[in-house]
C-alpha cells in the first residue's frame, strides 16, 4: 500500500531543516510521494518554486521527479534511477 505524505513550505522558506524532513519521510517504509504546498506566507514566485523543486531533485538524488501544479509541488520515488 502506498502512502501520500502532505508537507507545508511556510515562511521561512526552504530551509536545511525541511530538506531533512523531507528525506526522513521518504525514508519510512511504504512512501512513494510526497506534495508540498506553498503556503501564502512563504515565497509564491513560479520561478523560485521551480529552483525549489530543483534543489530537491538534486539532493533527494536521480531515483525521484518532481512535478509542479498549481502551488504545489509533487515529488515521487522511483524504484530505478530516471535520466
Amino acid at each position: 500500500m502506498t502512502k501520500l505524505v502532505k508537507l507545508q513550505i511556510g515562511k521561512n522558506g526552504f530551509t536545511p531543516e525541511f530538506m531533512n524532513n523531507l528525506k526522513t519521510r521518504f525514508a519510512d517504509k511504504g512512501v512513494e510521494s510526497i506534495r508540498v504546498s506553498l503556503l501564502k506566507s512563504s515565497s509564491r514566485d513560479k520561478e523560485e518554486m521551480q529552483e525549489w523543486a530543483d534543489k530537491m531533485l538534486q539532493e533527494l538524488g536521480k531515483n525521484f521527479t518532481s512535478k509542479i501544479i498549481g502551488y504545489t509541488i509533487v515529488l515521487r520515488k522511483w524504484r530505478k534511477a530516471r535520466e
